[in-house]
Order: C-alpha cells, then structure tokens, then sequence
C-alpha cells in the first residue's frame, strides 16, 4: 500500500517529502493522484481503440494502436498533472477558477476527444446495422444512376428495341390465329372467315400464303431483335451497368466490420436521428451522457483540487515558494555584488596597464631627443 500511495502522490504532483509531513493531506492526494492517473488510463485505451480503426486491416494495427494509445495516455496524463500541481491555493476563490479555467476548457475538448472512440465501441452494433443501411442505399443509388445514364445514352436503341418487342409479340398473335383460321379452312368449318369448303383450296393456299409472309416477317423482326439484345447487352457491359450488382448479406457484414474511423463516426452521428429526420431523443441523450460523463471525469482533477481547502500542505509549498523566490533574489544581488566588484578590479588594473604604457613611452621620448 505504501508503493501505490506514494505512486499516487506522484500522478498527483505533489512534492513528496514536504507531503510526508503533513499526515491529514496524505489521502486527499491520494484521490488527485488516483483520477488523474485513471483519466490517463481511460485517454490510453480510447486512443488506442481509435487509432485501431484508423490502420484497421494493416497487420501492425495492434502495434500502432498500443503505441499511440500509450503516448496519448502520458501526453494526459502530463498535461493533468502539470495544470493540477500549478493551481495555487494562496489565491481568492474567483481567482483559482479564472486560474483553472483554461484548464476546464481543455478538459472539456479532452473530454470529447477520448469519449468518441468509447461512444464507437458501446454502440458497435446499432453502428454496423446503420452501415449496412447506408452501404445499401449507396449501392442502389449508384445502380440507379449507372442505369439512369445508360437509358439516358442509348434513347434511340432502346425505343428501336421495344418496337421490334412489340411487333413480335404481335406477329406472333397474329400468326397463331392466322394458322387457326387456315386449319378451319382445310377441314371445312364454315365461319365469317372461312368458305365451309373442305380440302386444301384456293382460299386455303391464299391463307397459307398470308402465313407464310407473315412467318417471315417474325424471322426477320426476330433476328433483329436479337441482334439489338445482343447490342444493348455489349454496351452494358461497357458502360459497367452489370458490373455493380446489390450487396450480399456477406459482403454487407464483411464492410461494416472493416468500416473505417470517418464512416463509424458519421454513423452514430446519424443514430440520433430517425428515419423521417426528426431527432431520436432516447439515443441522442444515451450517446450525449456518455460524452458528459466522460468530460465530468477529465475535469474532476481540477475540481477536486479547487473543491478541496487548503491545508497544512498548502501553506508549506506557498512557504517554500516564497522561500525559493527570495533566495534566487538574494542570489542575484549577491551575483550583482560580485560582477560589480570584478568589473571594478578590472577597470583598475586597465587603468594601471595604461598609465605604465603612456609612462614608458614618455621615457623613451626624453632618451631620443637628449642629443637633439
């Protein structure tokens, strides 16, 4: 237990030798030391999770997912423990919240930025479904524009090969009741279109000739329909018309399980949603609290701290602080006294050097002009 206190005094910042004296403030640090330590853990395993999805595929996507969840998770944890250590309890109430406030504003963009990925993993499975949704209505859209712009280019071909559909099928009526005519022709039947004549007469040869053209006619319309089939088919081809065809089950689960960071988050963006576009409040406010909960949780370090009175511990740092302060000004006097005092002995000696050199030359002067 002692280990994981003194652990705890360290995510909290504290200094722990001056902390080791003041016994009432030890489970208070404790607890700073404690959230700030578990709001770091939790930065971890949601940087870690999203940069998951971000090389989502890769074969090194537990490799980067751990490395950066571990350097997301220190760079909070620094970040918490450095802001919390520095708020100063000597202040006015106003002034360590205007002093903590930048610190509650980061938290709340920490908050939301390590809420995300978890939000992602709670409602995995309302995501895959809406990706599947959306993966589909995309699929169909595409088909639909694909076959759009095709019907669109091929106008012409496609009105030719409808006529040539609807004159077979109207040949093809035709010569079935031309055939049913010319049999009551051979065996006699008498009708409005018939003699009554049994035998193969002349208005029998006269029908069988009508047949027979229009056999002819549907051999030649067929063939030319099938050559268009033939056609249209080819440009299908072309233009990639049957090349997309609707997701399979299979294909559909495969996608949404592979779905990326940005397709993810869009979808549970539109999970708040309903399909009429009005505002699903159950999940809005489901998805809403886990992002608050989390935000609460970033910035209950600060809280914590400004919440708590000051105590013996308090006044020991601001002590020593005070203490530190004035010896680093006696420090610099005494500096000052010293440059002051060496810069003085070097002005003297310089004065001395030059005053020898001005000297000696004088002498030199009086010895060369002597015998002048």
């Amino acid at each position: 237990m002692d280990k994981v206190t003194r652990f705890f005094w360290f995510c909290s910042g504290a200094h722990v030798d001056t902390l080791k004296k003041y016994p009432i403030e030890h489970n208070k640090y404790v607890g700073i030391g404690a959230t700030i330590f578990f709001t770091a853990l939790f930065a971890s395993l949601s940087g870690g999770y999203a940069m998951y999805f971000v090389f989502n595929g890769d074969a090194f996507a537990v490799g980067f997912a751990i490395l950066f969840g571990l350097l997301w998770g220190t760079a909070i944890f620094n970040m918490d423990r450095y802001i919390v250590s520095s708020i100063n309890k000597e202040g006015t109430t106003n002034q360590q919240i205007i002093q903590a406030s930048p610190r509650i504003l980061l938290a709340i963009m920490i908050g939301i930025v390590i809420s995300r990925p978890l939000e992602l993993k709670v409602f995995d499975k309302e995501i895959r479904q809406k990706l599947k949704t959306a993966y589909l209505k995309g699929q169909h859209s595409k088909i639909d524009t694909l076959q759009k712009t095709y019907n669109e280019k091929y106008t012409q071909e496609l009105a030719k090969n409808t006529e040539l559909k609807k004159e077979k099928d109207s040949l093809e009526k035709d010569i079935n009741r031309s055939r049913s005519q010319l049999n009551e022709e051979v065996f006699g039947e008498k009708s409005s279109q018939t003699s009554g004549i049994v035998g193969y007469g002349t208005y029998a040869k006269q029908k069988q000739t009508i047949l027979q053209e229009k056999e002819d006619r549907l051999k030649l319309v067929t063939g030319d329909a099938e050559k268009m089939d033939d056609y249209l088919s080819r440009r299908k081809e072309y233009e990639g018309v049957n090349a997309v065809k609707m997701f399979s089950s299979t294909q559909l689960d495969s996608l949404a399980k592979i779905a990326g960071f940005a397709d993810r988050n869009w979808a549970l963006g539109q999970l708040t949603y309903n399909e009429n576009g009005t505002r699903d409040l159950d999940t809005y406010l489901a998805i809403s609290f886990i992002g608050y909960l989390f935000i609460l949780f970033e910035c209950l370090p600060v809280f914590v701290k400004l919440m708590s009175p000051k105590g013996p511990y308090d006044v020991a740092m601001a002590k020593t602080h005070e203490a530190n302060v004035y010896y680093a000004e006696r420090d610099k006097e005494r500096d000052i006294t010293v440059i002051d005092s060496v810069y003085k002995d070097h002005v003297n000696e310089d004065i001395k050097r030059r005053k020898n050199t001005l000297t000696n030359r004088s002498d030199n002067d009086r010895d060369r002009h002597r015998y002048d």
